[in-house]
């Protein structure tokens, strides 16, 4: 069952994936149709999840799914991780390669191999300070509060110098 996103409660599941580049206006529209017909659909053990979802900065897709009324099942999880995979071949991206990092650089929000995060971390061309997009928030709340977050806040502080 969709429900807009505002309405799911603090304590709701969030999945966050991001995008490899940039989508165009028009993949954001595709992702945001596709994503209202599968969450509709979406189900565990047969009973509804109501789940909302939205997109942020022509970049990623947060899903997010009050656990109230019905959690998300290992097939229902699947099911999700098999639609992410669906939209990468369709749109030729990447969405699970967790193995990188999203940040601001200046006003542009930059992504990086993690490699190459440490390096530009040792280089100093990013700081504790330096705003990046923790992806492993894992309610509506931290996703609010600590999504984007100072790096020394985060698990990306470990990489800095």
């Amino acid at each position: 069952m969709l429900t807009p996103f505002e309405n799911l409660p603090d304590e709701s599941r969030i999945w966050v994936y991001q995008a490899n580049r940039k989508l165009t206006d028009d993949e954001v529209s595709f992702i945001e149709e596709q994503t209202r017909a599968f969450l509709e659909q979406w189900t565990a053990h047969g009973a509804e999840l109501e789940a909302g979802f939205e997109m942020k900065y022509h970049r990623f897709i947060v899903i997010g799914l009050n656990q109230e009324n019905a959690s998300a099942s290992g097939c229902s999880i699947d099911a999700s991780v098999h639609f992410i995979q669906t939209l990468e071949k369709k749109l030729e991206i990447d969405l699970l390669d967790k193995m990188n990092v999203t940040f601001y650089h200046g006003e542009y929000i930059a992504y990086k191999p993690l490699l190459e995060f440490k390096k530009m971390a040792k280089n100093r061309s990013v700081s504790g300070n330096t705003i990046v997009f923790n992806n492993l928030v894992n309610t509506k709340a931290e996703y609010l509060e600590h999504w984007e977050v100072p790096a020394k806040d985060s698990w990306h502080s470990r990489f800095l110098a």
